[in-house]
């Protein structure tokens, strides 16, 4: 499991973190099914913005990118993020893999040296051809491209074109969603030009070993950092065991370089392209209250990049912003990110719905059953409806759909809900059996819904359980712990303080 490794020139933000905990979820997912799990993430420490953000802040390019990438990792663990191997750019091992990959391609003929003329964007890292710009200007960022002329090497994406759509015609999964691949394929058909791998206008990459004039321009090092963490190229190298089952998590404004550069690379250097390439959408900024809460108090609009994820962290807690990125915006489309939307599904879900329930059920079984778990009723309806929206959970999940999987898993906290406003265990009599069998159930589908949240919300799930007086078991299979019955009558339930104290829309 692997996200884009993101650029230095500038500070972590939402956008980044939207990307990334997403793919933590799915890969802590992953593990808890069982699944030998590999999750990847990194920096791109190269390029002509890096050296010109290190420039303005005064600082060597290495000590610039020293600095930022810390500030990446740093943002991962306050989010929880459990990657496995944190890659850079600039590490020897990383300059070693990208030596040897792209030895391999010029040794197969499928690069050479020529000028390059033409726009170029700093803020892409990127060449564009006169028709490709809007008005003149890139059409990514709208801003003005340099003309550039440079003595260049060249990669021969045009002799890929139709290798490259014979391999997405073979696989109608490997792309998704639908519109992506779609999109993707449509560049292709329209005809694929030779783009530059090089520059020597530039000294902050890696060098190119058969010509030392040259650094290798910033996308196809990055591309690489995959092969990087795989070993590819040394004697212990792990590609034939993890590369068949490799998935990019991806934003939608790198598709070219994902999913036609790169299965072209692979392809010329004799490696299979990647098996699954997931591609999401963008957070658009919304709301009135964002710039005031979570910028930098001025009255000027705020973006998405001035929106730092331990502010969000500091607000709200982890688990919260965890899931709101998961639940609000489903992967594939764009979706908008604001304050109130945050503290709206914080109330809702959060404080109303799970944090009520679980503090519900502990309050009355202390009163009515001394604090002791009672069993579950062996079926009923109940028990039913857990299992029906928990294997569509279960399915949600594996199809790299969070959003859905956190819905059916919410559906099961209103059946519990609903089930406790039906029966009324607070009226009834302390230590009778209906009381003992309604809780009990409900304690039941409570214990499923921390299983099937953790992978979102890591720390609450972990909590609730401890509560309710669960040890987590390492060798415990999913299926397990998804049958109804499986919980621990018989132990010390715990009230403890709201996990979830409401918010005021008003509040910052």
């Amino acid at each position: 499991m692997t996200t884009p490794i993101y650029y230095v020139n500038d500070a972590p933000h939402v956008g980044h973190a939207y990307c990334t905990v997403n793919a933590d979820a799915v890969a802590r997912w992953h593990r808890l099914k069982g699944d030998e799990t590999l999750f990847l993430t990194g920096t791109d420490e190269h390029g002509q913005k890096v050296a010109e953000a290190a420039e303005a802040h005064g600082l060597s390019p290495q000590l610039w990118t020293d600095q930022t990438s810390q500030r990446f990792q740093d943002a991962w663990q306050e989010l929880e993020v459990s990657n496995d191997q944190f890659i850079r750019t600039t590490e020897p091992r990383h300059y070693a893999t990208v030596q040897h990959f792209l030895q391999a391609i010029y040794d197969n003929g499928y690069i050479y040296r020529d000028t390059y003329r033409g726009p170029y964007c700093v803020s892409c890292e990127d060449y564009y051809t006169a028709d490709q710009l809007d008005h003149g200007l890139c059409p990514v960022h709208g801003r003005e491209v340099t003309e550039m002329e440079e003595d260049n090497y060249f990669f021969k994406l045009s002799a890929f074109e139709d290798r490259l759509i014979a391999w997405y015609e073979a696989n109608p999964k490997g792309i998704r969603p639908d519109t992506k691949r779609n999109e993707a394929l449509s560049f292709i058909r329209g005809g694929l030009r030779d783009i530059s791998i090089t520059r020597t206008s530039l000294s902050w990459g890696v060098p190119v070993p058969w010509d030392e004039k040259h650094v290798f321009y910033v996308w196809y090092d990055a591309l690489i950092n995959y092969l990087t963490a795989l070993g590819y190229g040394t004697e212990a190298s792990t590609l034939d065991t993890w590369w068949p089952s490799v998935h990019h998590l991806i934003g939608k404004e790198i598709i070219r370089f994902h999913c036609v550069w790169w299965p072209a690379m692979c392809m010329a250097a004799g490696i299979e392209p990647p098996a699954n390439i997931i591609v999401h959408g963008w957070l658009l900024v919304g709301g009135q209250k964002l710039s005031k809460s979570m910028a930098d108090n001025s009255d000027a609009p705020v973006r998405l990049t001035d929106i730092a994820p331990h502010v969000l962290v500091e607000d709200f807690g982890v688990d919260a912003i965890r899931y709101h990125l998961l639940r609000d915006t489903p992967l594939g489309t764009d979706g908008e990110f604001s304050y109130e939307g945050i503290v709206s599904r914080y109330n809702a879900d959060l404080a109303n719905n799970l944090g009520n329930l679980a503090q519900r059920i502990a309050t009355v079984i202390t009163s009515k059953c001394e604090g002791v778990a009672p069993a579950p009723p062996s079926g009923g309806p109940l028990a039913e409806e857990v299992a029906r929206h928990a294997a569509a959970a279960v399915e949600a999940w594996d199809r790299f759909a969070p959003h859905e999987a956190l819905e059916q898993t919410w559906k099961i906290i209103a059946a519990a809900n609903a089930h406790l406003e039906t029966h009324e265990p607070w009226k009834g009599e302390a230590g009778s059996g209906e009381v003992a069998k309604t809780l009990g159930g409900a304690l039941e589908a409570l214990r499923i819904v921390t299983v099937l949240a953790s992978p979102a919300m890591p720390d609450a799930c972990g909590e609730i359980q401890r509560r309710i007086g669960l040890v987590a078991d390492p060798e415990a299979q999913l299926d397990d712990l998804l049958t109804w019955g499986s919980g621990n009558p018989g132990a010390l339930v715990e009230k403890g303080d709201p996990l979830f104290p409401r918010r005021k829309a008003d509040s910052a």
